[in-house]
């Protein structure tokens, strides 16, 4: 496992309850600003293996931004039981639910 692998799944297991994080902002903590994707990559293929809490990450807009409806629903299902409120369009306000470690 590479050390950013490492760092990302270390991040992401460290989200509070209640609180969000952006693909790009895991990204540029875990030392590669450019790497959101790498980030989706290792939520996709290492989730269960790690327990982390997946459905904590979104996009920059504040998204959920999961092509499969019902993984979707899974993921705000999972946001809205921890108290983080989707407003107009799903749309998470990152100025209140987002998490700067």
């Amino acid at each position: 496992m590479t050390h950013f692998t490492e760092e990302v799944i270390n991040i992401i297991k460290n989200i509070p309850e209640g609180k969000v994080m952006t693909y790009g902002q895991i990204a540029r903590l875990a030392g590669s600003p450019r790497a959101a994707r790498q980030v989706v990559r290792i939520l996709h293929s290492m989730s269960k293996k790690h327990q982390l809490p997946w459905h904590r990450v979104i996009n920059a807009k504040g998204q959920v931004v999961i092509k499969d409806e019902a993984t979707y629903q899974e993921q705000v299902l999972n946001l809205e039981i921890e108290d983080v409120e989707l407003g107009v369009n799903k749309q998470i306000d990152l100025e209140k639910y987002q998490w700067h470690p």
